[in-house]
């Protein structure tokens, strides 16, 4: 028994030494070289930006006129094709309407026979009134054939009215454009039966000379983008909106600006937006009405305290940046940015002030009061150009 003992004890003792000693040969190295790492570091600079706010939008024609027939008959005739570029007073439709034709030949001769009666009546009292005067006949008999005269041209009025209505009906039977514009469909063709009574119209006219974006903007944007004047009428003002751009379906951008020159009057309390109205030029008519579209606004802010998006991470909601320290340790600080962004950059609105320094890239390796080697970053070469956000809400 005695000499198992002594054999186990040789074994386990130099095995317990040398994991002493390893122990302490690493807590020599931890004590007497720490290694500090290098960290890229920026500089807050203040520099102009510009953030563009985009929004989802609905493009309508200055006017999209349906035309529908006033009287029935059936389609004789079509002048213009789906699509076609007509002016105002151009022929669209000719309706074959015989029955109106009819009404107003009869209402001629309706006029022409109570011409004759007019006539007739001024002879009688052209007749009258002379033996009136010498008493060889009564009053009575006078003012009877004035009465009868004035009975006639009353009918000779009620005549002509029914020739006006009957030749408004007849040029009811052409249909031509109410305004300059472009054609849309046309769902009936030559021999179809139509009224004013008919569920689709004829087709329709839309003036795109001028062209209307339609969108919607929260209350908070709206006021960003109006101005940060104290005075709310100075806020609401219209005019303080700069020219918007409009991004097309195919993602390329409508060369000419376009203007904000109308905002609901009220709020919609379910959604807390703005219904907003840009208003473009559209010469050559190259945006049609239904089309969809961005609407791009522009907002300048000079002075921004602007960083890159990878210099900062996020807890519960908040984003923070770690920033240098005059020791060469770090130190976590939350900051709070503008909504707007464009996936690259963050305008800082709190947190952060011109001349402080924070790490670039490394972050998760990164903890409060740990010591770094700072390595300056060129900002310059980081914004080039600082144009923000590009996003559609």
């Amino acid at each position: 028994m005695l000499k198992k003992n002594t054999v186990l004890k040789a074994i386990i003792l130099p095995t317990i030494l040398f994991v002493i000693a390893c122990g302490g040969n690493k807590e020599n190295r931890q004590d007497g070289d720490v290694q500090v790492s290098e960290y890229p570091i920026l500089t807050i600079e203040p520099r102009s930006t510009t953030l563009n706010s985009n929004y989802p939008a609905t493009i309508e024609g200055q006017q999209n006129i349906e035309i529908r027939p006033k009287i029935e008959g059936f389609i004789e005739h079509i002048y213009v094709d789906e699509g076609a570029t007509v002016k105002e007073g151009q022929a669209l439709f000719r309706i074959n309407a015989p029955q109106y034709e009819q009404e107003k030949r009869s209402a001629e001769a309706a006029v022409k026979i109570a011409e004759a009666a007019v006539n007739t009546a001024q002879m009688e009292v052209n007749k009258v009134q002379p033996l009136v005067e010498k008493n060889i006949i009564s009053r009575y008999q006078l003012e009877s054939a004035q009465f009868n005269l004035e009975s006639q041209k009353a009918q000779l009025a009620q005549a002509r009215a029914n020739l006006v209505n009957a030749s408004t009906n007849v040029g009811y039977t052409l249909i031509t454009s109410p305004a300059n514009g472009v054609v849309g469909t046309l769902p009936y063709k030559i021999g179809s039966l139509v009224s004013s009574n008919t569920p689709q119209p004829l087709t329709t006219v839309s003036n795109i000379t001028n062209i209307y974006a339609y969108f919607s903007i929260n209350e908070k944007q709206m006021l960003e983008i109006s101005g940060r004047e104290t005075d709310e009428a100075a806020r609401n003002s219209l005019a303080n909106i700069p020219e918007v751009s409009l991004i097309l379906a195919n993602g390329s951008r409508f060369p000419h600006p376009g203007k904000i020159e109308t905002t609901s009057g009220l709020i919609n309390t379910a959604t807390g937006s703005i219904s907003v109205r840009a208003t473009f030029p559209n010469p050559g008519n190259i945006v049609r009405s239904g089309s969809s579209g961005v609407i791009t606004i522009p907002l300048k802010v000079d002075s921004a305290i602007v960083i890159p998006q990878k210099a900062t991470y996020e807890i519960q909601g908040k984003k923070f940046v770690y920033q240098l320290q005059d020791d060469n340790t770090v130190s976590s600080k939350a900051i709070t940015v503008m909504d707007n962004d464009d996936g690259k950059f963050y305008v800082v609105s709190g947190g952060l002030k011109a001349g402080d320094k924070i790490v670039m890239e490394g972050l998760a390796t990164l903890r409060d009061g740990l010591n770094v080697q700072p390595v300056a970053v060129n900002a310059d070469s980081l914004f080039q150009p600082v144009t923000t956000k590009d996003t559609v809400r």
